[in-house]
């Protein structure tokens, strides 16, 4: 059985950056695919990005240019690293894994999700 805990996530003004971390508790992010999601209230659960065991990143158009997504493997852990962060950007942010190594951005391919840790942005 997966666990990911995620953590890193707080109160930022807009237009700061906040990096949150993705720990996994078996050998996970070197060999699947992993992801984030955000929720925001009162909305679905939303794509925001994925690395694939290759290496290869996908992130979603609202945050584009702004977010990277990283692992390292020897730590088992995923980075989701958050820049020019903007007041749409608010909400629980997700971390998630899958039985295979090919990146997705439907959240129903991933098995394995962490609690989720609260960012604010505020103005």
């Amino acid at each position: 059985q997966v666990q990911l805990v995620e953590s890193g996530g707080g109160l930022v003004q807009a237009g700061g950056s906040l990096r949150l971390s993705c720990a996994a508790s078996a050998r996970t992010v070197r060999s699947n695919a992993m992801a984030w999601f955000r929720q925001a209230p009162g909305k679905e659960r939303e794509f925001v990005a994925t690395v694939s065991w290759s290496g290869g990143t996908y992130f979603s158009d609202s945050v584009k240019g702004r977010f990277t997504i990283s692992r390292d493997n020897a730590k088992n852990t995923v980075y989701l690293q958050m820049n020019s962060l903007k007041l749409e950007d608010t909400g629980v942010y997700y971390c998630a894994a899958r039985d295979s190594g090919i990146a997705t951005t439907r959240s129903y391919d991933y098995g394995y999700w962490g609690r989720g840790t609260q960012v604010t942005v505020s103005s």
